[in-house]
C-alpha cells in the first residue's frame, strides 16, 4: 500500500481565517481525498503558526495572554477545518512542544550552515521580514500591506547560508524532482534563483522579541519565526527518528499561497538539502481570492468570513464554487451574485435535477430494484491527470461533462417514450447505464463534494432504491442547504 503525505501551509494567527485560507484547505483535502479513494495510506496535515512579534502584539491589543491569543485563535482554524468538511488527520501549533524541541533539534543539525554576524536592514512587524533598502524606498518608507513605517534595525542575528544552496534547488527544480506548478510559478521562482540567492537573517534578539524559540546554546536569541515555521512540515511526522518520518516524507504535494513562494521554493528546500533530506515532489502554487473583483481589506468593508459564506447554500455547494469557479492556476473572485447563479444552474438544475430525475425513472421502470448494476466504463484520464497536476477547476469540469452528457442522454433517449413502446429490454438498458454512470458521478464527486457523493451513493447503492424524497440542491434565490 502506497503512503501519501499534503500539507497546507500554517497561517499566521494574527488574524481570523479568510477566505482564501479556506480555498487552500479545499485544493489539499480534494488530494488527500483522492489519495485515499486509490488506496493510499493519508497523512494530511495543516495548522497554525504561533511565534513571533505580530503575535505578541495582537495578545497585548486583545488584552489576553500569549497563550488565551493563540488557544483561541488556533480554535478558529481548527473549526474552519471542520465547518468545511476538510479531512486532514493532524493539526499541527509550532507552540506545541513536540514542535519546539525538533525545532532546536532541526537548528542544531543545521549548525555547519549557521554563522553570527551583523544585520542591518529595514523591517516590517506586519511581514516578521526584512526588506532591502530598494524595496523600502519604492515604497517611500511606508509598508503597503500594513500602512505602517519600515522600523530601520541594527542587530547582532544568527544567518543561514542560503547562498550556497542556489545551484542545488535550481536544478531539482529544473529536473522535476522538485516540481513547481502552475508553470509561471515554476518560471518565477527559477528568475529568483538566476539572480542567486543570499545568506538570510533566521533569528532576533530575545530583548527585541521574546516569543519565539530560543536559539539552542544563545539564551539571548529566539529563532526567526518564518525560519522555524517552515520545520513544521517534518516535525510534525517526528524528524528525525520517528518511523512515519521515515515513511511519508519526502512530501507528495505541498500546497501553499503565491504570496510565500519565496519561502516554499528556495528557503524551504535549502533547509532540507542542508539536513540532507529528500525534497518534496510537488510544491503547488495557488492564487489570491479577490472580493468582487477588489482586493479584500478591512478598510474597504470587503473582507468575506468563511464561515458566513457556507451558510447560505451549504457546505459542499460552497466547496463546488470555490473549486470550480476559481481558476486552479491563477485569481481568482468571489462574487455572491456569481455564487447563487452557479448554484442554481449547475447544482439545482444540472446536478440535483439529473439525480432526481433517474431516481423516479428507476423506481418506476425498474419497480425500485437496483441489483447488479455494472460499473461504468468512462474515461477518466483527464480527470486524473488535472488531479495530479493540482488543476482542480478541470477535473471539476471533467465531470461536470458527465453531468451534462447524461442530461443530454435522457433527453435523447427519452425513456418514458420507450415505456410506451413496450421495448422492456432497451428500456432496461437505458436505466442501468443513467444508474451506472451516476454512480460514477458520484465516485468522482467525492473529493470535491463528500457530503453530496454520499448521498447520491446512498440513494442508487444495490438493493432496494432509496424511497426518500430527493432533493440535493433545492432552487431558490434565499438559503438552502443542500439536502437529501
Amino acid at each position: 500500500m502506497s503512503r501519501y503525505y499534503v500539507t497546507t501551509s500554517i497561517p499566521y494567527i494574527n488574524a481570523e481565517p479568510h477566505i482564501g485560507f479556506a480555498l487552500e484547505l479545499l485544493y489539499a483535502d480534494v488530494l488527500a481525498r483522492h489519495a485515499r479513494a486509490n488506496g493510499d495510506e493519508v497523512i494530511f496535515v495543516t495548522g497554525t503558526d504561533e511565534h513571533g512579534g505580530k503575535i505578541a502584539e495582537r495578545a497585548k491589543a486583545s488584552n489576553l495572554t500569549l497563550k488565551q491569543y493563540t488557544d483561541q485563535v488556533s480554535d478558529r482554524f481548527r473549526q474552519l477545518t471542520k465547518e468545511l468538511a476538510v479531512s486532514n488527520n493532524r493539526f499541527i501549533r509550532t507552540t506545541d512542544k513536540g514542535h519546539e524541541q525538533r525545532a532546536a533539534e532541526i537548528w542544531k543539525r543545521l549548525k555547519k550552515d549557521i554563522y553570527r554576524g551583523r544585520y542591518e536592514g529595514w523591517y516590517c512587524v506586519g511581514d516578521e521580514a526584512f526588506f532591502t533598502e530598494t524595496e523600502v524606498k519604492a515604497n517611500k518608507g511606508i509598508c503597503p500591506a500594513h500602512n505602517r513605517p519600515y522600523e530601520k534595525l541594527v542587530e547582532e542575528n544568527y544567518f543561514f547560508k542560503l547562498s550556497n544552496y542556489t545551484e542545488q534547488v535550481k536544478q531539482a527544480i529544473m529536473n522535476g524532482s522538485f516540481n513547481i506548478v502552475p508553470t509561471t510559478r515554476r518560471n518565477e521562482i527559477l528568475s529568483l534563483l538566476e539572480q542567486g540567492l543570499e545568506d538570510i537573517s533566521i533569528s532576533r534578539p530575545k530583548d527585541k522579541l521574546s516569543w519565539g524559540i530560543t536559539v539552542p546554546g544563545d539564551t539571548d536569541q529566539v529563532i526567526y519565526v518564518w525560519f522555524e515555521a517552515l520545520m513544521n512540515y517534518i516535525t510534525v511526522l517526528g524528524y528525525p527518528e520517528q518511523e512515519e518520518f521515515k515513511q511519508y516524507w519526502p512530501a507528495n504535494v505541498q500546497v501553499i499561497g503565491k504570496d510565500i513562494i519565496r519561502f516554499h521554493a528556495a528557503i524551504w528546500p535549502a533547509m532540507l538539502l542542508a539536513l540532507d533530506i529528500a525534497l518534496p515532489k510537488q510544491l503547488y502554487v495557488h492564487g489570491f481570492v479577490t472580493a468582487e473583483g477588489v482586493k479584500m481589506s478591512k478598510s474597504l468593508g470587503n473582507v468575506i468570513n468563511p464561515f458566513d459564506a457556507v451558510k447560505p447554500y451549504g457546505v459542499d455547494a460552497f466547496r463546488y464554487y470555490m473549486l470550480k469557479s476559481m481558476p486552479s492556476y491563477d485569481d481568482g473572485n468571489f462574487s455572491w451574485e456569481r455564487f447563487k447563479a452557479v448554484y442554481n444552474s449547475e447544482l439545482a438544475n444540472e446536478l440535483g435535477n439529473l439525480v432526481q430525475r433517474i431516481r423516479v425513472m428507476a423506481s418506476k421502470y425498474l419497480d425500485g430494484e437496483v441489483k447488479n448494476i455494472p460499473p461504468a466504463e468512462h474515461d477518466v484520464t483527464q480527470y486524473n491527470e488535472a488531479l495530479a497536476e493540482c488543476h482542480f477547476d478541470k477535473a471539476l469540469e471533467s465531470v461536470w461533462e458527465q453531468v451534462r452528457g447524461l442530461n443530454q442522454y435522457i433527453d435523447e433517449e427519452k425513456p418514458w417514450e420507450v415505456a410506451k413502446e413496450g421495448d422492456r429490454e432497451h428500456l432496461n438498458e437505458v436505466i442501468v447505464y443513467l444508474i451506472s454512470s451516476i454512480r460514477e458521478i458520484a465516485d468522482l464527486l467525492a473529493p470535491f463534494m463528500p457530503l453530496t457523493s454520499s448521498k447520491i451513493s446512498e440513494v442508487f447503492k444495490d438493493g432496494s432504491l432509496s424511497p426518500s424524497h430527493l432533493v440535493l440542491f433545492p432552487k431558490q434565490d434565499s438559503v438552502p442547504s443542500s439536502e437529501i
